[in-house]
């Protein structure tokens, strides 16, 4: 199985302070042998949120280091996939502007052939990271 990590799910895993991070590197690592998919604007969501929030002090520089060490990491697999997705294809339960990039990720995680991992239990369709 091939896994399209969100935003959440990608900050929770890099930074080791995240509120979440232990349950999804526990869960990562009962996947070793499943693929994670990044995608622009889960990558850039990263380093938005890591760079943006004050509480976590990270420079834009800082964020973008982190992630390609996450990449790198040994055990982990990593590829980022092109998105060829316009809104036109975003799923019908998309109502709210705030569920835009939730759908979208959906999509685009089923167009690849993988799973959308979250930690956000309202995206129907999506797996929940226990």
């Amino acid at each position: 199985m091939k896994y399209l990590l969100d935003v959440n799910a990608l900050v929770a895993l890099g930074h080791l302070e995240h509120a979440h991070h232990e349950r999804v590197a526990r869960w990562l690592n009962m996947q070793q042998s499943s693929p994670l998919l990044t995608c622009s604007i889960t990558e850039l969501g990263f380093v938005r949120v890591l760079a943006q929030a004050p509480t976590y002090g990270f420079t834009v520089e800082d964020a973008k280091s982190l992630l390609q060490s996450l990449k790198d990491a040994p055990g982990f697999s990593f590829t980022l996939i092109p998105d060829e997705l316009s809104a036109s294809q975003l799923p019908p339960w998309v109502k709210t502007a705030g569920r835009t990039a939730d759908g979208h990720l959906l999509q685009l995680a089923k167009a690849h052939g993988a799973v959308l991992a979250t930690l956000d239990a309202k995206i129907p369709g999506a797996f929940v990271i226990p």
